[in-house]
């Protein structure tokens, strides 16, 4: 199964290709982003905002603790 959909990775591509051209912006500082990893997060962020197949950092977070309490048992 797909983790991201087809237009998530399109605004990651948008996101990451804006870095590189130095036209990328953080949201509440305003500063150039320089970091590839940063604007592959801007990236998914617009694209949750946009209502694409994204998941969040905090649902990343609760599949791993319950793998961890699967492998205990």
């Amino acid at each position: 199964m797909a983790r991201y959909s087809k237009k998530s990775g399109e605004e990651v591509k948008k996101a990451v290709h804006k870095q590189k051209k130095g036209t990328l912006k953080s949201g509440r500082s305003g500063k150039k982003v320089t970091s590839r990893k940063q604007a592959i997060a801007i990236g998914l962020s617009e694209a949750r905002k946009k209502g694409a197949k994204a998941p969040n950092a905090s649902s990343k977070r609760k599949s791993s603790s319950r793998s961890s309490k699967k492998s205990s048992s």
